[in-house]
């Protein structure tokens, strides 16, 4: 019996490994066409001002570098057969300045989503889902040292559900949840990554919370993965009408 599941535990080790191996990279980078609309100045309390000294922080609709590239654009396959496992590391979401970071990011369906408190500043977590199944919790959080991470777990997909804050009302996140792990967010020079993705044909979409709301259909290219990287590039124009 022992040697039985040896040899079981290293055939499935081996098809992970084959399998880790057959996965290859999408890579490319989101740029933005046209002009986006002015930054708003954060409306923060006496309390919230006193954690970004200097600072004059604001909004973050559309962050985008000196060559255009676009941050903060949430990019995954439309579909991929077969069945995921969460990953049994959460996704953090923190609270800093009076500010979620990241503002948008990820996660797989089932996956936990725990949210810190990095201020020394009562805060509320409300997620508003907007899918059916997706619980809305509303919870306070203690000011740091003191307060408990908080952590939450959504069983169905949905684009851009928001975490907010009632007593800070322009604290926000968007987390969309997706039942596979092939997805990423771009960074602040707008590339992005998906990594070790099986082979064969997809679909790959970009899109981003303002520029595409509120339908969030963003824009869609075919792919081929084989056995190396494929790069697949966007372009964002926000003078032509969603």
């Amino acid at each position: 019996m022992i040697s039985g599941a040896i040899r079981i535990s290293g055939i499935l080790l081996l098809c992970s490994l084959t399998w880790n191996a057959w996965g290859a990279d999408i890579t490319g980078t989101i740029t933005l066409k046209g002009e986006p609309p002015r930054e708003k100045v954060l409306p923060l309390d006496a309390m919230c001002r006193k954690t970004r000294p200097g600072e004059v922080p604001t909004t973050r609709f559309f962050l985008a570098d000196k060559s255009g590239g676009l941050a903060d654009v949430f990019v995954y396959l439309k579909s991929v057969p077969g069945e995921f496992e969460p990953p049994a590391t959460p996704v953090v979401i923190d609270q800093v300045g009076c500010e979620y970071v990241p503002y948008v990011l990820g996660a797989q369906k089932g996956q936990k989503i725990v949210v810190k408190n990095s201020d020394p500043i009562l805060h509320n977590v409300h997620p508003t889902p907007r899918v059916k199944g997706n619980p809305e919790m509303n919870l306070a959080q203690l000011p740091a040292p003191i307060g408990k991470d908080l952590t939450f777990v959504f069983d169905y997909p949905e684009m851009f559900l928001r975490f907010k804050c009632d007593v800070h009302r322009w604290m926000y996140a968007y987390v969309s949840v997706m039942d596979h792990p092939f997805f990423t967010v771009s960074g602040k020079d707008g590339s992005y990554t998906i990594k070790n993705v099986p082979p064969g044909d997809y679909e790959i979409v970009a899109v981003h919370r303002k520029a595409h709301a509120p339908r969030y259909v963003g824009l869609t290219e075919k792919v081929t993965v084989k056995d190396s990287t494929e790069t697949v590039d966007f372009t964002i124009d926000i003078t032509k009408a969603d």
